[in-house]
């Protein structure tokens, strides 16, 4: 038997690894891709063993790889050895076998465009193991409007013309000439947007435009989106096969470099699919965390963050060095000693502790704040709502003060407060805390709770929500839904729909919410209602 690779051998008999392995003595020519001969054998030992057979050429038609698939698929190794450079091919073409009269599949297009072969050719073998029809493609230059390859019409299998290193030739001259890279190569920052659930279409594209607009605030730029209804997830991969094929065949053709799920991942979805894609995998938890920590300023605000990202870490933590365990000196300290996986998990758990401690101080110092201003007494009224209806804003109109306002959702993850005189020498606290959004992480959450006892000691809700949005009721329910979570909804509290110039149908607006304050938040005389019923209800 040969000893350069064969691929999976389980359940193959002698005779057949043997079969296999006289591959390895033929030579396939260039142009046509195999001889009658070859063709015949490939066919004939492919029906016999039931499995699909590959075979990997190098331009000079020597077998380097021969690949023993399953009946229905068949797993490429890595090829790193072969050609790095960006601008080139790998040299190598596949040939392989489809035991029924299916032609290339997006997965036989996917292996071709990651490991940037030559070209891809498969066979079809009859029921009697005679060969059918040939099937060729090959990648393309890069264009963000085309697909990154070409896949030509099937022939008799003894009519195949086509000169494989002409075609792998004339490519390598073009992407030198243009200075391009293959498909492979995806732009940096570049996502593509992806909803997998049981929901109705119509509210999966809604709760993808939110995505996006998280997407667009983590500095990543939307290429695309996928939508999947299922009545069940796939709990390896989140979506089935075809629809993940459709995905890779949209990334590569956008050069998306980030594949960003509109789900939380679990670990075995996100390890999964992190080794069938090149691209960079992100849930929206991750997102939104990602978000945060560019956002967090205050110390209070990176501590949170910082415990959030752990705690999302923790389960998915891989120990891929297992066996190599770190041996502890000194009597009573010999032994196997700990592996990689269990030093980062207990690195993380002491990690976590100290945070907490870190954290329990800040809420005591919190605590001592209220404590002062309750003795003052002061009456503290605090804006809550979605992330991005303007609270900042309204604070900034307010009390004429200068807090960061951006529009950009989690602009604000740091509570600020401000004074706020009235014209009877009355003065309140004015407080803005961090805006809510749907699905929020439950450790986020929980990790903002410093933040958020803010809004435990508040005599008056004021909850600011964006006419303008076309989500604002749902919006509204979400905010409402964590509001009684927290169980902060025995708080008095004002509904100020802002931005109302902007409303498309504001009389509609003020029939569905007759006890509404409707304020413009960068035009100060319109808040005089909202002053006004601050007023009567303190």
């Amino acid at each position: 038997m040969s000893s350069k690779p064969l691929g999976s051998l389980t359940g193959l008999k002698p005779s057949q690894i043997t079969a296999l392995s006289r591959l390895y003595n033929r030579r396939f020519p260039g142009l046509g891709g195999f001889t009658a001969d070859q063709a015949k054998e490939l066919a004939l030992l492919s029906r016999g063993m039931g499995r699909q057979i590959g075979v990997l050429v190098n331009r000079k038609g020597v077998p380097v790889m021969v690949i023993a698939g399953e009946q229905d698929s068949i797993l490429i190794p890595e090829l790193s050895r072969h050609r790095e450079a960006q601008s080139r091919l790998s040299g190598l073409r596949l040939l392989h076998t489809h035991l029924d009269s299916s032609l290339l599949t997006q997965e036989d297009l996917m292996d071709m465009a990651f490991l940037r072969l030559d070209a891809v050719c498969v066979l079809t073998v009859s029921p009697e193991g005679t060969p059918g029809a040939c099937q060729i493609a090959h990648l393309l230059p890069p264009n963000a409007d085309e697909l990154p390859y070409m896949v030509h019409p099937p022939r008799i299998w003894d009519e195949v013309d086509f000169d494989f290193d002409a075609s792998a030739r004339a490519l390598e001259d073009e992407l030198a000439r243009t200075g391009q890279s293959v498909a492979s190569t995806a732009r940096e920052g570049s996502a593509i947007l992806v909803s997998v659930g049981a929901a109705p279409r119509s509210v999966q594209e809604r709760s993808l435009a939110e995505l996006a607009e998280l997407a667009v605030t983590a500095g990543l730029d939307v290429a695309g989106e996928v939508v999947q209804r299922v009545p069940r997830v796939n709990p390896k991969l989140i979506l089935g096969r075809g629809k993940l094929a459709e995905l890779e065949v949209l990334a590569l053709q956008k050069n998306a470099s980030v594949l960003v799920f509109d789900q939380e991942l679990s670990p075995t979805q996100q390890r999964n699919l992190s080794q069938i894609t090149e691209r960079k995998v992100l849930d929206r938890t991750q997102l939104i965390l990602d978000i945060f920590a560019q956002h967090a300023r205050t110390k209070e605000g990176k501590l949170q963050v910082e415990m959030a990202q752990l705690k999302y870490m923790m389960p998915r933590l891989v120990g891929q060095n297992r066996a190599l365990s770190r041996l502890m000196g000194g009597i009573g300290g010999r032994g196997p000693g700990e592996s990689k996986l269990e030093m980062d998990r207990r690195k993380i758990r002491e990690r976590l502790a100290q945070l907490k401690t870190e954290l329990a101080g800040v809420r005591r110092h919190r605590a001592a704040t209220r404590g002062r201003r309750d003795k003052a007494g002061l009456p503290v009224v605090s804006l809550v709502g979605y992330t991005n209806a303007g609270k900042s804003t309204l604070l900034n109109t307010l009390t004429r003060s200068d807090v960061l306002a951006e529009n950009r959702l989690f602009a604000t993850l740091d509570p600020t407060s401000r004074r706020l005189r009235f014209p009877e020498d009355r003065e309140i606290i004015l407080t803005d805390t961090v805006g809510f959004i749907r699905h929020l992480p439950e450790d986020l959450r929980e990790a903002f709770m410093a933040t958020l006892e803010e809004l435990q000691g508040a005599d008056l809700l004021v909850h600011v929500a964006d006419a303008s949005h076309p989500e604002m009721d749902q919006q509204l329910e979400a905010v409402e839904a964590i509001l009684r979570d927290l169980k902060l909804d025995g708080i008095p509290r004002i509904l100020a729909l802002n931005k109302t110039d902007l409303a498309p149908d504001p009389s509609a607006l003020a029939f569905a919410h007759p006890q509404a304050v409707f304020i413009s938040a960068i035009h100060r005389p319109s808040l005089t209602p909202l002053v006004e019923r601050i007023k009567s209800l303190l």
